[in-house]
């Protein structure tokens, strides 16, 4: 949502939310595939196994994977509304179902559907960060940082719970708190580019273009950075920076484009959104 990636979905999400950058896979699945070629592979295995079956639950789950990772939303939530009748006891089922709808723009239904995708007894903090992100694209931004502080004390430190909560923070127009929160979640060596870009958004909407840039330049060539940092600097000259936060969270662009929150770096490059 994961995430270059900007705020609200998603998070941190694409998926998309943002979540939301978590992996809807197992924990116990191989590492993911990371380019877009070994996507569309992904894609393509998957899918012959899910036409022979469409009930095979791995199949629906790991094939909807692949197209949300490839931007297939529409396809991705067919797939997973069918899986789910299959499977309506297979929570993180119903976890990918309700990013699924997020990254659809069906908002109200991925709040329902995620808020049954965990219990009190068994909570999962990346369904709760992917809530999150609802939550804020929904306007409640209030809501969405009592359930980000609630995934964080499931996952202490978690650098993409943190990003969402950051980004969420920046929507309020609490940005120092914001930057902290973000600075904290990029020092984590299990910190990312979208965690990385995010900061740079909200530097550059406190005006602090030199350090964004710095920044950018970790992840972005120094023409991509410079690209980046010259359409902040028209984005808060234009008055229209708080529109720039609310313009597409989780949604991938090219590295060359304005940061976004918590989409994907590159949509079918990146790991899959939340």
């Amino acid at each position: 949502m994961c995430l270059a990636a900007v705020v609200l979905a998603g998070c941190q999400s694409r998926g998309g939310l943002g979540d939301v950058t978590g992996s809807i896979g197992r924990a116990s699945q191989a590492s993911q595939p990371r380019t877009a070629s070994d996507w569309q592979a992904e894609r393509e295995t998957w899918a012959k196994r899910y036409d022979a079956n469409p009930k095979d639950r791995d199949a629906a789950f790991y094939y909807a994977r692949a197209l949300r990772s490839l931007e297939q939303n529409a396809q991705a939530m067919a797939v997973l509304q069918g899986a789910v009748l299959a499977h309506q006891d297979d929570r993180e089922l119903l976890g990918a179902y309700g990013r699924s709808l997020a990254d659809n723009g069906r908002l109200q239904e991925a709040d329902e559907v995620l808020s049954r995708a965990h219990s009190p007894e068994r909570p999962d903090w990346r369904v709760l960060s992917a809530q999150g992100t609802v939550a804020d694209q929904l306007g409640d931004h209030a809501r969405a940082q009592q359930i980000y502080q609630a995934a964080l004390k499931l996952a202490p430190n978690e650098p993409t719970i943190m990003s969402n909560y950051g980004l969420s923070l920046a929507l309020s127009r609490n940005l120092p708190e914001a930057e902290r929160v973000l600075a904290e979640a990029a020092a984590s060596d299990r910190a990312d580019v979208r965690v990385r870009q995010n900061l740079v958004l909200v530097l550059g909407l406190q005006g602090r273009f030199g350090e964004a840039e710095t920044l950018a330049r970790r992840d972005q060539s120094p023409a991509e950075a410079a690209q980046t940092i010259a359409y902040l600097k028209r984005s808060v000259s234009q008055q229209n920076s708080w529109d720039l936060l609310k313009s597409g969270k989780g949604k991938a662009q090219s590295p060359a484009r304005p940061p976004m929150a918590n989409g994907t770096v590159g949509a079918a490059a990146a790991a899959p959104p939340a």
